[in-house]
């Protein structure tokens, strides 16, 4: 593998153990970002080959920064690395152009490898996913997302989701559940992307709208972040 990767990630221990792994694993240049804004500056004048990108980032998130790059028409493969099992992820950043979508927990040859295929014109996804890409790939409704618009929230976002339908604030919610403002914020942001919302008030409203935070999510039990 003789290519250019972009990573942006915020995280920096994962940066550097990333761009030291994939250096000696045979990429000529490995180029990091810390944050979304910067990833995007950087692959609109650096054109890599391929963007490694991670999904939970403080201030602008993976998906956004997607977007972002297709708008300006960077064409580049796209692959979302993260620690996210979630299928809502999975779905949104596939529907908005990601060419692959692997966890950081994989192993290096099996990553490196992905990266070949991909760069070769193939999606690849985490394999124990497979399932859930092939509904994607097939345009089959996500059944338990048509019934429920909360069905792609995690168990925290759900509660979090309740508690500003209280009307809490950030600084309520992060003594009520025992976790830091920031986490706090980076929840209300994952939830009104995966609603399609504007702000924390639409958000409130929409579950006011479906009854909560009277109600629990069927089956659910706290994972907690």
């Amino acid at each position: 593998m003789t290519k250019h990767v972009l990573l942006i990630d915020d995280h920096a221990l994962f940066r550097e153990g990333l761009q030291e792994l994939l250096t000696r694993r045979g990429v000529d240049t490995v180029t990091t970002a810390a944050d979304g804004e910067t990833g995007i500056e950087l692959a609109a004048r650096e054109r890599p080959d391929i963007v490694l990108l991670d999904i939970r980032m403080s201030g602008m998130q993976g998906p956004d920064v997607l977007r972002q790059l297709r708008r300006a028409g960077l064409a580049m493969p796209v692959v979302m690395l993260t620690t996210s099992h979630e299928e809502g992820d999975l779905v949104e950043c596939l529907r908005n152009g990601a060419q692959g979508y692997l966890l950081k927990d994989m192993d290096p040859d099996e990553l490196t490898g992905a990266l070949e295929d991909i760069l070769g014109g193939q999606t690849v996804v985490a394999p124990h996913l497979a399932q859930l890409l092939a509904r994607v790939v097939q345009g089959q409704p996500d059944q338990e997302e048509d019934l429920d618009p909360f069905a792609r929230l995690t168990p925290r976002e759900f509660e979090i989701l309740g508690l500003l339908a209280e009307g809490r604030s950030n600084k309520v919610i992060a003594q009520k559940l025992g976790i830091s403002d920031g986490t706090v914020k980076l929840h209300v942001k994952a939830i009104l992307r995966k609603l399609g919302l504007n702000s924390r008030v639409e958000a409130a409203v929409l579950a006011v709208q479906h009854g909560l935070p009277r109600r629990e999510p069927a089956g659910e039990v706290s994972r907690g972040d």
